[in-house]
Order: structure tokens, then C-alpha cells, then sequence
């Protein structure tokens, strides 16, 4: 199972992003698909999930700012991130649960400053 995540950068304050997330070795559309944060000092926090059937949920933080989407056909999740603030600096993963456990793909970062 791998995930990989892509699409961080550097961003000003009211800018936008968009995260790509692609996965392999799972049945991907049956999946609930998770974007956490981490920024430093401060723990991981669930961003947003998608489950297979498309029903979002949203971390308060980025309520209608943050979308997530999936695209089952080409085995991707994606984040739309506008109106960025200096707090949403973070490295950025994508999650799924696989046979037991969270499988956690490697981080992007995502840094938003003037």
C-alpha cells in the first residue's frame, strides 16, 4: 500500500493550493480517504475525510475554506485549499485504513506567509 501526496508550496496569505493524494495497492473507492496536518510543535490534526461513498467532514478550522474530492477512477484524492492563513502551515498527509491499521503516505508541505 503506498499513498502519495503532492501539490504543497509556498503560498500568501489568501492564496490557494491544491493536494493530490494517489494510492496503490488498495481497493481504492472503498476506502474512507483522510487528510491530517502537522505543524511544528503541535500535534496531527484531521484536516478532512471522504468516505467511499463521497459524504465529506470537515475540521472546524478550515470549514469552507478546504475542499475534498476524490477521483475513484484515477485512485486520487485531492484538497482545494483557498483563503490560506499563516496557520495553515503544515506538512500535510493523506491516510487511509488498511487491514487494521492507518497507513500514512509521506508529508507535503505547505507553508503560507508574506
Amino acid at each position: 500500500v503506498q499513498l502519495q501526496a503532492s501539490g504543497g508550496g509556498f503560498v500568501q496569505p489568501g492564496g490557494s493550493l491544491k493536494l493530490s493524494c494517489k494510492g496503490s495497492g488498495i481497493a481504492f473507492r472503498l476506502n474512507t480517504m483522510r487528510w491530517h496536518r502537522q505543524a511544528p510543535g503541535k500535534q496531527r490534526e484531521l484536516v478532512a475525510d471522504i468516505i467511499s461513498g463521497g459524504n465529506t467532514n470537515y475540521a472546524d478550522s478550515v470549514q469552507g475554506r478546504f475542499t475534498i474530492s476524490r477521483d475513484n477512477a484515477r485512485n486520487t484524492m485531492y484538497l482545494q485549499m483557498n483563503s490560506l492563513k499563516p496557520e495553515d502551515t503544515a506538512s500535510y498527509f493523506c491516510v487511509t485504513y488498511y487491514r487494521g491499521r492507518d497507513v500514512w503516505g509521506q508529508g507535503t508541505q505547505v507553508t503560507v506567509s508574506s
